[in-house]
């Protein structure tokens, strides 16, 4: 008896079948950044290097990675990424390192590096694709005297890991974990290379000391600049704000609260008892009625009721922002030699809410100087803690830069839209405790509506910053030409003047401070054989007694100890010095006299910093710049004083004062 012939419908149905999430991404690695040569190697480093960190942050370690890549053939290359953080179980290396989808971070509401579970297996899938090889894991915890090592690949069919080969090695570290990869791929250094990632990595991470040893064995270190670990991120609830249906009966179907008063309180974040019974007012829910039972309608009104109560803002315990002292030590190493003019002070808004995950935006800027003025400005982004290298036109932060109007704040801009033109760098950071990434490769943040306007909020503060600074530079600019004009000419009508009436020339400082209001810095110097003297003239054109500290730094040659002792902060690499010059009367000055050798032929002096006063006030020396976030111990200056002093005229020093 024949078979009836199946139709088109039970045909195709015969073809479907389910497709494992590893298939998937074998057939579509693009998606994780793994789609050429040049991304490919740079996003297993940042998958291996991010997995590290995340580790050794949660146990409390101070993070020591190294990557070490070596050339096997044109193409195809060696990595190993090793770190000093807790080690792995042996019962969880298999599912960590090639099961995709498998990790510890993605229920839990806190930030963190990796959340999804997909980076480091990902790795080994593009690695088992080109070139067939295993990965290998290494990996030791303190309480174990050996190290567990396997090969492993991804059986992709399934999503699950296939062990290879297992044994168990001495290993000279107390605990860690070593990941080795051969792969496809392509070393370069300059822009969006492994060098430029690591470096920026080591900007925002400067609890971390990070070791590149390069094809040709070159080695780089990032060395630790500081000893203090980030704060901990701790997992917090929900926030309502921003909350949708679906979520809502995700969490309605999962709580083991039974009434919706115990339900509120405990389910979400920054929701008192007083909160919760005004929602269920304005919804007519009792407090006494069974969570299980609510209808659709009934979580769009609570939905609705949520967004018509004050709420306090989410607890930032569960994020981790970079920081204002960070963010300028950050911006300064991306600087190098690069000296700006004006270092913003970094805005770090309030926490915000999408969705009900809680964020936090931060926000650098450093402009003018050497700083190429004829380009659009550099952007550096940040999430997590993570550089983000790629994609920069389609990410958030991008977008809030071009939709913000720099004409307002000194910058030009065609039109008030696009990418603005000028020597400034801005440096933006998110830290969520979901950061809505465009793609699984984490290369940019989404134009969320929330996110955007955070990030618009504190560029526009900066920019007001920014412009308070050029106003004051540019009265400053009339304040130095009135000032030289006055000492050229101030001195003929004197001479002139007391040549007529038979007398003796007057002294003009006392005329000067009734015109100028300004304290003036004058550096005079003689260099010969190497060696310069410097001798620095300090005048108060002002009206009152001015007390204020000077500084400046040591950049080219060396300074000799018994002319002026030097104040050496910690991680900078050059001499800071700092004098203090207290109660300088009117129209007197003082000197301040220091000696440098190893100075070179074409030495031109050095660059001042004032704090005690506004620097709108000061020619001759500048604001103190916004990274020299030190104390110092000032050298006192022997001046006169005068001596009958009116209460209160005396100014109190300003230490690392910012000018904004």
């Amino acid at each position: 008896m024949r078979k009836p012939k199946l139709s088109i419908a039970e045909e195709l149905a015969k073809k479907q079948k389910e497709i494992s999430v590893a298939e998937f991404f074998e057939k579509n690695r693009q998606i994780l950044g793994f789609d050429n040569p040049n991304r490919a190697l740079l996003t297993a480093v940042k998958e291996a290097v991010d997995n590290s960190l995340d580790a050794c942050e949660e146990a409390g370690i101070l993070p020591e990675i190294t990557v070490r890549i070596s050339k096997k053939t044109e193409e195809v290359y060696n990595l190993i990424v090793e770190d000093n953080g807790p080690g792995i179980v042996k019962k969880q290396i298999p599912n960590v390192f090639a099961r995709l989808l498998y990790g510890s971070r993605f229920h839990a509401m806190r930030q963190s590096r990796g959340q999804q579970g997909i980076g480091i297996s990902a790795a080994v899938l593009y690695a088992q694709l080109t070139t067939g090889k295993p990965a290998k894991v290494m990996s030791k915890v303190a309480e174990e005297d050996a190290a567990h090592v396997m090969e492993l690949k991804i059986d992709t069919k399934q999503n699950l890991p296939e062990i290879l080969t297992k044994d168990m090695v001495i290993w000279d570290r107390e605990h860690g974990t070593s990941v080795e990869l051969e792969m496809k791929g392509r070393y370069f250094r300059g822009r969006q290379s492994v060098m430029e990632y690591l470096r920026n990595t080591a900007i925002v991470n400067p609890h971390a000391k990070i070791t590149l040893i390069e094809p040709d064995g070159n080695m780089v270190v990032f060395e630790r600049a500081s000893q203090e670990m980030p704060p901990q991120a701790k997992e917090i609830k929900v926030h309502p704000y921003g909350l949708e249906v679906g979520i809502l009966s995700k969490i309605v179907k999962e709580t083991e609260k039974k009434t919706m008063m115990e339900f509120l309180v405990s389910e979400f974040s920054s929701v008192s008892k007083r909160v919760a019974e005004e929602v269920l007012a304005k919804t007519g829910i009792s407090g006494e009625r069974e969570v299980k039972t609510l209808t659709q309608e009934e979580m769009e009104a609570l939905i609705a009721a949520f967004g018509k109560v004050k709420l306090m803002p989410p607890s930032s315990e569960c994020l981790s922002p970079i920081g204002e002292k960070l963010i300028r030590k950050g911006l300064k190493n991306v600087l190098g030699t690069l000296r700006p003019a004006f270092y913003a002070p970094p805005v770090t808004r309030p926490p915000a809410v999408y969705q009900g995950n809680p964020f936090i935006v931060e926000v650098g800027m450093v402009y003018g100087g050497e700083i190429p003025a004829d380009q659009p400005v550099q952007i550096l982004r940040f999430a997590n803690r993570v550089p983000l290298l790629f994609q920069q036109g389609s990410c958030v932060c991008t977008l809030a830069v071009e939709r913000v109007d720099w004409r307002r704040y000194g910058l030009e801009q065609r039109g008030g839209k696009g990418l603005p033109v000028g020597p400034a760098i801005i440096l933006i950071h998110v830290c969520s405790t979901k950061v809505p990434f465009t793609s699984e490769a984490k290369e940019a943040i989404a134009d969320i509506p929330e996110i955007s306007r955070e990030i618009e909020l504190a560029l526009m503060q900066c920019g007001r910053r920014l412009k308070t600074h050029l106003s004051k530079s540019a009265r400053k600019q009339k304040s130095m030409e009135k000032f030289r004009i006055i000492r050229e000419i101030l001195p003929r009508i004197a001479e002139k003047s007391a040549r007529m009436l038979g007398k003796p020339v007057p002294p003009l400082e006392p005329v000067i401070t009734k015109i100028m209001d300004v304290v003036h810095v004058e550096e005079n110097f003689v260099s010969k054989g190497g060696e310069a003297e410097i001798k620095l003239t300090v005048t108060n054109y002002m009206s009152q007694p001015k007390t204020f500290s000077v500084y400046t730094e040591i950049e080219e040659g060396k300074l000799i100890p018994e002319s002026a002792e030097p104040k050496i902060s910690e991680n900078m690499e050059n001499v800071k010095i700092g004098w203090l010059i207290k109660a300088l009367p009117p129209a007197r000055s003082t000197e301040i006299r220091f000696r440098v050798t190893d100075v070179s032929e074409d030495f031109e002096g050095f660059d001042y910093f004032i704090s005690g006063i506004d620097a709108v006030h000061v020619l001759g020396a500048e604001a103190l710049p916004g990274d020299w976030d030190i104390k110092m111990d000032f050298m006192p200056v022997d001046v006169e004083v005068v001596e009958e002093e009116e209460e209160g005229e005396q100014e109190e020093p300003v230490e690392d004062e910012e000018e904004s």
